[in-house]
């Protein structure tokens, strides 16, 4: 897999719209157990760090990010893997271990 873009290798600016922004309560225990800072994550996520994916699954988020489809990226933290799922049609991104999906 490949590594998280260093943060001055990645765009400042979203993407696509995130919608709603929601979390899952594992999501929120998680984050609140290991203070994560998931403002960061999901800010990462809108500007195309898909973080730890495949670079076949970047490419389909970055064509994803352009045409309106999902978009998945994962987070390795300390705490564990997080998701952040924004769906197609930009109405809500949601932060969330994969075992809540």
């Amino acid at each position: 897999m490949p590594a998280p873009a260093p943060p001055s290798e990645r765009s400042r600016t979203a993407r696509f719209l995130l919608g709603h922004v929601v979390a899952t309560p594992g999501a929120l225990d998680l984050v609140r157990t290991h203070g994560l800072d998931v403002l960061d994550l999901v800010h990462r996520h809108a500007c195309g760090d898909w973080g730890d994916v495949s670079e076949h699954d970047a490419q389909a988020n970055d064509r994803s990010a352009q045409n309106g489809t999902r978009v998945l990226s994962a987070y390795e933290t300390r705490g564990g893997k997080l998701w952040v799922i924004t769906e197609a049609d930009r109405s809500a991104t949601t932060v969330l271990l994969p075992s809540d999906y």
